[in-house]
């Protein structure tokens, strides 16, 4: 009885410890179904709710990474600046700061210079990049294009620089003048020199100022405001006067030529001085006992007709790496002869913003040691009119509708631009 007694005992607790063995074993078997696999987690929505829809509307360039680094969301900004490549991040500097801000949670903010891609010049993209942790695993990369704004920037710099070194010299200048006419008080021989270098001095820092004041009010003023229909004839004539004294001195044949009875739509002031500028270049640095054309003619275009009016002279012409930057602002092709000449370096961006103010442009055709071609490009009086009757007329129509009105001025870059390759000079007879 004891021994079977004992039998009975064992088997039960075996039973028992089988029992228990089996219930461990389901529930960690339940356990192990629930618990998430690492393909899940890539696979499952992982973006806190409203998240993608706050990147979607946001103007910075936005990159979700995983604890994988994989990327997880990026908006289309950040695949045309290159940022992602093949599901990753393609930057290495911002790799590291997001690696770093996953360790540690902390928030990074760095610029960079960043390849622009499909350019072969070296040319750089400047970007702020912010690195911030986005819940417990994710990690949020925003990143701002700069570019644009350190190009303004440094053109902002670059005007205040000229503007202050420009001003200097003819002030300083007058002012070492005035103190040798004081000091040669008893030599009026000398007295007559120092006064006639004061005039010119003074001469030159008048320009200065007015071209100053000249394109400041191209830059602010709309021109259309006060348009009118303008013969080109009598824009040619008031230009080659300006500068018959100077042509003159340099025995300089001035000639007029092309399509007469021409008209465009603009304010008379502001186109005058614009041709009048180009012409007065031609005459400045052309050499003595050569020729400048000045020649009008008509182009049909589909959204109206142009009238080109070009500037022809013969002078020492323009080197191609100089032809990019002629119209910047102080920007001078021969400092020396400019000095010479009293230029300040503001005549061909006065006579590019008149041209994009009026809906025309202003284009140059140059080769070193055989002349230039300036070539202003205008809207013809009756269609830029027209146009200007339609758009006043739609924006009427407009704000009947409850719609903002727009001023629009017209402008011949509507067109196919295959319309303005820039013609090779023409020397006028």
């Amino acid at each position: 009885m004891d021994v079977n007694a004992a039998v009975a005992a064992v088997a039960a607790i075996a039973g028992v410890l089988t029992g228990v063995i089996a219930t461990l074993a389901f529930r960690f078997s339940e356990r192990e179904q629930r618990r998430p696999t690492r393909t899940s987690l890539h696979t499952d929505p992982v973006l806190p709710p409203g998240v993608d829809t706050v990147l979607s509307v946001l103007r910075s360039s936005a990159v979700v990474l995983d604890e994988a680094d994989g990327v997880v969301k990026a908006s289309s900004a950040a695949y045309a600046l290159g940022l992602v490549r093949g599901g990753k991040l393609a930057v290495e500097p911002m790799l590291k700061m997001a690696r770093d801000t996953r360790r540690d949670g902390e928030i990074r903010q760095v610029e960079l210079d960043l390849p622009r891609r499909g350019t072969g010049r070296g040319e750089a993209l400047a970007v702020s990049a912010r690195v911030a942790p986005l819940g417990s695993r994710l990690v949020l990369l925003l990143v701002e294009d700069l570019t644009e704004a350190r190009r303004i920037e440094a053109v902002r710099r670059d005007f205040v620089a000229n503007v202050s070194h420009e001003l200097k010299t003819p002030v300083g200048a007058l002012s070492l003048l005035s103190e040798a006419v004081m000091d040669a008080s008893d030599d009026p021989e000398a007295v007559e020199r120092f006064a006639g270098r004061m005039q010119i001095e003074a001469t030159r820092l008048t320009n200065l100022v007015q071209e100053l004041i000249d394109l400041s009010r191209v830059q602010n003023d709309d021109p259309l405001e006060d348009a009118e229909p303008i013969r080109v004839d009598e824009l040619v004539a008031e230009a080659i006067d300006r500068c018959r004294h100077a042509a003159g001195t340099k025995e300089i044949t001035m000639a007029a030529g092309g399509t007469a009875d021409l008209r465009v739509w603009g304010n008379r002031g502001q186109l005058a001085a614009a041709l009048g500028n180009l012409v007065e270049n031609a005459v400045n640095y052309s050499p003595a006992r050569t020729r400048v054309g000045i020649a009008a003619r008509t182009v049909a275009q589909p959204g109206g007709d142009l009238i080109e009016i070009a500037v022809t002279d013969q002078g020492i012409g323009i080197s191609e790496k100089d032809k990019e930057r002629v119209f910047e602002r102080f920007y001078r092709v021969d400092p020396a002869r400019s000095r010479a000449t009293g230029g300040t370096g503001l005549g061909l961006a006065i006579v590019k913003h008149v041209a994009a103010s009026h809906g025309g442009e202003v284009t140059v055709w140059s080769a070193e040691g055989q002349g230039s071609t300036f070539t202003l490009r205008l809207p013809e009086a009756r269609a830029a009119r027209d146009r200007a009757h339609q758009m006043s007329h739609r924006d009427d129509t407009e704000d009947l509708d409850g719609e903002a009105g727009r001023t629009s001025h017209p402008s011949p870059h509507s067109s196919d631009s295959s319309a303005y390759e820039i013609p090779s000079p023409e020397v006028l007879p």
